[in-house]
């Protein structure tokens, strides 16, 4: 996967955002963009960001997770990550994601909404 390459995966209603190694304000705008396009065209009742290959990420980044929980909030619907690194886990911490997300270890727990 490139430096600032975002992949994505839509499967039943949920839609699993990969991200990459960095996570910065330079990449944060093409993934609103995508975003937003793909929660347009398809029915998404939840989004989960996949950190496993992420080493780094700004408070773009974070802003970008807490727009989708509101957005995902008024439409009833979730947010989750997983595969967050131990710094990536206090990155998320301190920005206040882990009071409004919810957190997971593997891909499968996140699809399935369970501890």
């Amino acid at each position: 996967m490139e430096r600032n390459m975002f992949t994505y995966e839509a499967i039943d209603s949920a839609l699993v955002i990969h991200l990459p190694k960095e996570v910065d304000h330079h990449n944060c705008l093409t993934l609103k963009y995508e975003t937003d396009l793909l929660l347009a065209e398809n029915y998404i009742n939840r989004i989960i960001f996949d950190f496993s290959g992420t080493e780094f990420m700004d408070s773009s980044g974070i802003g970008v997770i807490l727009n989708r929980y509101k957005q995902m909030e008024g439409s009833s619907g979730t947010v989750a990550v997983y595969g967050a690194g131990e710094r990536m886990r206090r990155i998320l911490r301190i920005g206040g994601v882990y009071r409004l997300v919810q957190s997971y270890r593997t891909r499968e727990e996140a699809l399935d909404g369970r501890h």
